[in-house]
């Protein structure tokens, strides 16, 4: 037994001695420097157990950015769990990953993490399965963005009757919008809405009842999906019953609806899509493979829902805790569109064209996804041996090796609160900034969206809906109010960012 565990560490001495030459030889070649090194605990368990706390405790996101100020580093390396990873914030990094060193990263173990719910869809599969995922859905997020604002208003009448009944007291609006948004993507996808708003909770039309539970059962395999990713390549030991069932239970809903429009006549489809988008019936006829319209709707159904919803969550806790911009928003609005207050709504004159006009209402939301993006942080695993432009040496000028098979982690919010891109002022709400000269320089340290090839598909539907959604809100109600103490907000992640537990606000007429 003691030769066998001897000639095992004489074996490991080995490899480990062969992997430093061929990773010194690399260095060399490119000419790389190391990155600083934060000491994590032996052999990085101290980094996980507190990435652990810090997302029961709501202070994640918080935490990601004071590491990078307290380190001052842009990118440095740890150790999570025994293996290396780089971790930056650096524009020039992740611009790299993302664009000019694209086919150099791949999206590593997220296919597998994401699959039981998501199956082979644009945010699981890579290569040439996911250009041709792509390709089918491009079109339709180039052509439908005025419907689609047209499509809105029925369920904001729904939220202002919730919004209502609360008669001026405290109510949590992100749980409205996350109701909210889950009846717009299905209108959008399946042509029929969800109406989990609708106070009888009839639900679905054509026979499919709603369940209660059913955007519950999206968060919770949110969440679950979340601990899969933080288990990187051991994502198959993060699993229950619970988790099976909620993703039994989704697939149903989109298999009715898939089922549904691939026995529908094809002239019947037809004239369908003339009276009203539906982007089902848009890919049934690229595809009448089932389980490749499901994977599709389902990506999309997951991305539209829960990155609007937070969006509108994020900008309203804003808005409620800074009234000089809440006035200056709703004086813009107010001139644009009139208000329901004083009787002179032009909802009508609300459109892609008109919303985009709003300039203050436009540096309102990108400050909103400057300080809270929908995704903080992500990553990206090298399928080669190569670089990142910077990160190495003493000033961090030097490139830096990147092993095959290393995690190069990248925090969007971290370069989103970065005081020498942001100035001291970092920290603060100031939609002004969008107005400086700074803004037009900005280009990859602002990066709500992802970027290159793999940049949101839907990332204009999201800002189409937001910014109609807000537009109303300025309409309808004069007033707003926070009931939340602490800045920055605790924060939640699933696979998007929220607001944790609840965002207590109020909206007075």
């Amino acid at each position: 037994m003691i030769s066998i565990i001897a000639g095992g560490l004489t074996l490991l001495a080995l490899y480990l001695l062969v992997d430093n030459i061929k990773s010194f030889l690399l260095k060399r070649k490119f000419n790389c420097r190391n990155a600083y090194y934060v000491n994590d605990g032996w052999f990085g368990f101290k980094t996980f157990l507190l990435l652990l706390q810090n997302d029961r405790n709501g202070t994640s996101s918080e935490n990601q950015i004071n590491n990078f100020e307290t380190v001052q580093k842009d990118t440095f390396q740890i150790r999570m769990l025994g293996s290396k990873k780089i971790v930056t914030r650096d524009p020039e990094n992740i611009k790299a990953m993302l664009s000019t060193q694209f086919d150099h990263f791949g999206i590593g173990h997220r296919y597998g993490q994401l699959k039981p719910l998501l199956g082979e869809g644009i945010f699981t599969v890579s290569g040439e399965k996911w250009k041709h995922s792509r390709a089918m859905l491009r079109p339709q997020f180039t052509r439908e963005q005025i419907s689609h604002v047209q499509m809105l208003e029925p369920h904001i009448q729904n939220l202002k009757k919730h919004i209502m009944q609360n008669s001026g007291n405290p109510f949590d609006i992100q749980e409205l919008l996350l109701k909210f948004t889950i009846d717009t993507s299905s209108d959008f996808l399946y042509g029929e809405s969800c109406n989990s708003l609708l106070e009888d909770g009839s639900g679905l039309n054509g026979g499919v009842k709603f369940k209660s539970n059913f955007h519950k059962s999206f968060d919770y395999v949110g969440k679950f999906l979340r601990y899969r990713a933080i288990a990187n390549g051991f994502y198959f030991l993060v699993d229950n019953s619970k988790f099976r069932d909620s993703i039994k239970s989704i697939h149903h809903f989109a298999d009715y609806y898939v089922k549904k429009a691939l026995e529908m006549p094809p002239e019947e489809l037809e004239k369908a899509t003339k009276n009203k988008f539906n982007l089902l019936f848009e890919l049934v006829k690229e595809t009448r493979d089932p389980k490749v319209l499901r994977d599709l709707t389902l990506n999309i159904l997951l991305a539209g829902r829960s990155t609007t919803a937070a969006l509108i969550s994020f900008c309203l806790y804003q808005l409620a805790r800074n009234p000089d911009i809440w006035l200056k928003l709703r004086t813009e609005i107010k001139n644009s569109f009139g208000s329901d207050e004083e009787g002179d709504s032009r909802i009508q004159d609300i459109t892609f064209e008109s919303l985009k006009k709003c300039e203050y209402l436009r540096a309102v939301i990108n400050e909103t996804l400057r300080l809270h993006p929908s995704a903080p942080n992500n990553y990206r695993m090298a399928t080669r041996d190569t670089t990142l432009p910077r990160g190495g040496g003493k000033d961090e000028q030097s490139p830096l090796l990147v092993r095959k098979g290393e995690i190069v982690l990248y925090s969007a919010i971290a370069m989103h609160n970065n005081s020498k891109i942001y100035g001291e002022s970092f920290r603060e709400f100031k939609p002004d900034r969008w107005f400086t000269n700074d803004a037009k320089h900005w280009g990859w340290s602002y990066l709500p969206f992802n970027g290159g090839p793999r940049v949101c598909l839907g990332q204009q539907f999201a800002l189409t809906e937001a910014s109609y959604v807000i537009a109303r809100i300025c309409m309808m109600f004069s007033q707003i109010e926070s009931f939340e103490s602490r800045y920055p907000p605790l924060t939640e992640l699933y696979l998007v960012m929220f607001i944790k537990n609840h965002n207590n606000i109020v909206l007075r007429i």
